[in-house]
């Protein structure tokens, strides 16, 4: 065994001894995902047990996106028909994943923000406990065509909140780029609800890309994207059946971790406290009660 596998298993062991002596937070976490805490805080052991210790504690604060989670419900149904949330197969030279989100349905009447984050993440836990191959870093690629000004109106300003802190500072992943195509002109007025909540460094990995440009490419090779991109990576519909059947196998595992995965805050040591939970605490709930412009 390399060297260097040695001190990654070395620092694994490290971390699931400490975790078993921490009486607030669950035992039961699956290895793959102790893994990509450690790869994503760059084998930082201080640094991955914060990460872990604020993972949970988040989900714990947000239980209408991470309990009640039936991938066979009719909301997480209609999420995953009127939306495209897709990790493409292939990565880039450098090892990063390449994803696609994307409204198919211009008909905002059907979409529900707080399910969609809900069914966002539970694609996200299907990768992040089954997917054994951890990539160096993630790029999303936000396909807003079908996004209009009503979507604003459709925005739960809480749940925004804690999906930004909870993709910024708790999930175990390394974000590379940030990619805004066929944005609108008015694609700065959505940008700029979501600029509050976005960490510096974040906010400079954003690129936005005007509809019918090739500037993606700079960064993304085409072949990467799917067939209705010009890509080689299939159609848009093959690559979500095949995650939407990943995430309808694992209904068991959603259904029954709810409780699993929970903080006992009663439990918690005096020196494991992190102020960052009040961050999600005391918000108006949406933006339909704000004057817009």
């Amino acid at each position: 065994m390399p060297d260097q596998e040695i001190e990654n298993y070395k620092d694994l062991v490290s971390i699931k001894d400490w975790l078993s002596k921490q009486p607030h937070l669950p035992h039961d976490v699956d290895e793959l995902l102790l893994r990509r805490f450690l790869a994503s805080c760059h084998y930082s052991l201080e640094r991955t047990k914060r990460t872990i210790d604020f993972f949970f504690t988040l989900r714990s604060t947000a239980p209408e996106l991470f309990c009640k989670r039936d991938p066979w419900a009719p909301e997480i149904r209609r999420v995953f028909e009127i939306t495209d949330m897709l990790p493409l197969p292939g990565k880039t030279k450098e090892n990063y994943k390449v994803f696609i989100y994307r409204l198919n349905n211009p008909e905002l009447d059907l979409f529900n923000f707080v399910d969609a984050v809900k069914a966002f993440f539970m694609l996200a836990d299907t990768r992040l406990t089954e997917d054994d191959d951890i990539p160096a870093g993630e790029i999303p690629i936000f396909d807003s065509a079908n996004v209009t000004l009503k979507f604003i109106g459709k925005i739960n300003l809480s749940v925004l909140r804690k999906y930004m802190l909870y993709t910024q500072e708790a999930i175990p992943i390394r974000l590379k780029q940030v990619h805004i195509i066929n944005a609108p002109s008015y694609i700065s007025k959505i940008h700029a609800i979501c600029k509050p909540f976005l960490k510096a460094e974040v906010a400079k990995l954003i690129k936005f890309h005007e509809p019918n440009s090739t500037t993606l490419y700079k960064d993304i090779p085409q072949e990467l994207l799917p067939t209705e991109y010009g890509g080689q990576a299939g159609s848009l519909e093959q690559i979500k059946r095949h995650w939407i059947k990943r995430i309808e196998a694992k209904r068991d595992w959603f259904l029954t971790n709810d409780k699993r995965w929970e903080v006992d805050e009663g439990l918690r040591p005096t020196n494991c406290r992190d102020d960052r939970t009040d961050k999600v605490r005391d918000l108006p709930g949406s933006f339909r009660t704000l004057a817009l412009d």
